[in-house]
């Protein structure tokens, strides 16, 4: 490699703990499911999670809200962090 004048390019580690949100922690949902995620008819059930992508050097959220009657995707939210206040 150094006849070739080839060199490595050393990746710094992720970060695996939690560092960008400060506030305080919020109220716990009742348990309303209790796991059953299958519903008989739609609109009944709706479920939504945070997911977090980086795009180059800036991080995006996606929000789907899906129901459970036929796992279709009713609305979506993508966006950059915010700050609340």
């Amino acid at each position: 490699m150094r006849s070739l004048r080839l060199v490595c390019q050393v990746r710094r580690k992720k970060r695996t703990t939690p560092t960008g949100y400060r506030g305080g922690q919020g109220a716990v949902a009742e348990n309303v499911l209790n796991r059953e995620f299958d519903a008989d008819a739609p609109n009944r059930k709706w479920v939504t999670d945070v997911t977090e992508f980086g795009v180059g050097d800036r991080k995006l959220y996606l929000s789907p809200v899906m129901d459970l009657f036929d796992r279709q995707i009713i609305s979506y939210s993508i966006g950059p962090p915010r700050t609340w206040s």
